[in-house]
């Protein structure tokens, strides 16, 4: 017969500071996605998130780009920051739903990854990159568009694109919980309720105002998907005497 010893200690929610089961799970997940060992072009291999310069991108639940960023301060950092509780100003402003986000790729740069932060050569490259990773999300986009409020630095530099990584955030089990198009509906209503009112309290610029045209047509795009799969107008009841 087991002992007391033998199972673990039963955590009361009500006393003990431990967060949801979703929050610790992302991050073990990105934990263990950042943690990746990864060749990149130079041959070297290091931890995915231990690179200083790149580029990354988020992917929602149907493959749909929906975010492009860069970071000259280390992968790890800037991409924690987003989907945890360290939160960005996308984020705060309900840009970006960590909940929608399914799927990291990551483009990191290894020439520079001893490189200040001030050099004018390195961000000009990271820029580059940034309009090549957004103009292929945009292109791959079912909506020719993303939820990044504004758009890459211009400049005349054209790079390409190095080797990248890209893996699901998600396990199984949340897979199952956020999946469903009914829950992500409901979600998706309430990002843009939250976004609407941040622009009707706010004097904003028009990136803002794309963020919620765009999330209404995404927003649209799902519900009328959802409503097809099932039926669609012939799911719809007709009227009968007792309803009037």
């Amino acid at each position: 017969m087991p002992s007391p010893s033998d199972h673990p200690p039963r955590r009361d929610p009500d006393y003990v500071n431990f967060p949801p089961f979703e929050t610790e799970d992302l991050r073990a997940n990105l934990t263990r996605f950042l943690d990746t060992p990864f060749e990149d072009d130079s041959s070297q291999t290091r931890k995915i998130g231990h690179y200083k310069w790149g580029v990354y991108a988020f992917f929602d639940y149907d493959g749909e780009p929906i975010y492009v960023g860069q970071t000259n301060e280390m992968l790890r950092t800037r991409i924690r920051r987003h989907l945890t509780n360290q939160r960005t100003d996308a984020v705060a402003m309900s840009v970006l739903d960590p909940f929608e986000v399914l799927e990291i790729e990551v483009w990191p740069l290894p020439q520079f990854q001893e490189t200040n932060r001030a050099d004018v050569a390195a961000r000009q490259h990271l820029d580059a990159l940034e309009r090549v990773i957004t103009q292929r999300a945009v292109e791959q986009s079912e909506f020719k568009a993303i939820l990044n409020e504004k758009d890459p630095p211009l400049g005349p530099l054209v790079v390409e694109a190095p080797r990248s990584l890209r893996a699901r955030i998600v396990s199984n089990r949340v897979y199952e919980l956020r999946s469903h198009p009914d829950f992500r509906i409901a979600r998706r209503s309430l990002i843009i309720s939250r976004l609407a009112q941040v622009i009707s309290e706010r004097k904003v610029q028009g990136g803002l105002r794309r963020v919620l045209l765009t999330q209404a047509m995404r927003l649209q795009w799902l519900a009328s998907r959802r409503y097809d799969a099932l039926g669609g107008a012939a799911s719809v009841e007709q009227e009968t005497d007792e309803d009037v």
